[in-house]
């Protein structure tokens, strides 16, 4: 059996798709097929690979849209996902192309630079007693550490793809909050500002970067941990801060949502006037009455409930 790769090609400016067929053999991960073209069908082709174990991160591409470690996925595996005979590789989204399924990195570390990426350790520290922790503080960031600078969750992120100007890429929240977390760290509040500045508020949650992170990292959750690490900060004077509050208040008392409160509790009187059109606009087609009482949700003990068990959870996991 063969398998059918469409590759994505870009050469000095120009794209195409070349289609190759790979005979399929038992074990063979897509980069054991890209290596096949190119010994055997097409030398002309270029992508990055390195260790081969899914420690180094170089080797990934999009497989029918999707990111994947190619040296860790089996075609095998993903014919069966995807209920075909081919498959189309392209080169991560969100990244300069340079040349077929090899991107830039150089902008993408810069960019971390924001997060200002250095542990300052605490006073208490010096070159002869060592910087050590305990085993209980280090599980709380861990996991961070296991970050192999992939590129998938860059790839997949929606934010990134609408706009990268005012929103860092998700590895670069993994490393903020690695940092923030880090018992030994003299400022962790340095990290919080520089990622508050860096667009932290506009994550769309949409979860991309965590269903395809293929160390299972979470990054989506470390962005939600720095966020309420803000708070702890008293590091919530702005906008997302203050609408993330605003929900927690209306759910908290009511149950529901007063939309119709919520921009002025968010941005204040004078941003919120400055959407008064759009406003119009919603009270015109009945889906917003600021006249209207906000009504209490008949299971509001429920919710409180609820709000108080998370509130306790989230305290014993910290």
């Amino acid at each position: 059996m063969d398998v059918q790769l469409k590759i994505h090609r870009f050469v000095e400016g120009k794209k195409w798709v070349d289609t190759y067929n790979v005979p399929v053999t038992t074990g063979l991960t897509v980069l054991n097929a890209l290596t096949y073209i190119k010994e055997k069908l097409d030398p002309t082709l270029s992508f990055t690979s390195a260790c081969r174990s899914s420690i180094c991160g170089a080797c990934a591409v999009r497989v029918n849209g999707n990111a994947e470690l190619s040296c860790e996925v089996l075609v095998e595996d993903l014919l069966a996902r995807y209920q075909a005979e081919e498959l189309t590789i392209e080169p991560l989204g969100n990244f300069t192309v340079i040349r077929d399924l090899v991107v830039d990195w150089d902008p993408k570390y810069a960019r971390i630079k924001k997060v200002k990426p250095t542990l300052q350790p605490k006073d208490e520290f010096t070159p002869e007693t060592g910087c050590s922790q305990s085993p209980a503080d280090f599980d709380k960031y861990k996991k961070y550490a296991g970050c192999i600078l992939c590129g998938s969750c860059v790839s997949e992120c929606n934010k990134n793809t609408l706009n990268a100007d005012d929103f860092l890429d998700p590895f670069a929240f993994v490393k903020a909050e690695k940092l923030v977390a880090d018992s030994r760290s003299k400022s962790p509040a340095e990290h919080l500002k520089a990622v508050i500045d860096a667009g932290l508020w506009r994550c769309f949650n949409c979860q991309e970067c965590t269903a395809k992170c293929p160390k299972g990292l979470d990054p989506a959750g470390a962005i939600e941990k720095l966020k309420e690490e803000t708070f702890k900060h008293h590091l919530d004077d702005n906008v997302g801060a203050r609408h993330a509050k605003a929900i927690y208040d209306d759910i908290s008392e009511s149950g529901t949502l007063d939309e119709s409160k919520l921009n002025i509790k968010s941005e204040g009187y004078i941003m919120s006037a400055m959407r008064l059109p759009m406003a119009l606009r919603l009270m015109n087609t009945g889906k917003m009455d600021p006249l209207a009482s906000h009504p209490v949700n008949p299971e509001i003990k429920t919710i409180a409930a609820i709000v108080k068990a998370a509130e306790k959870a989230d305290k014993e996991e910290a």
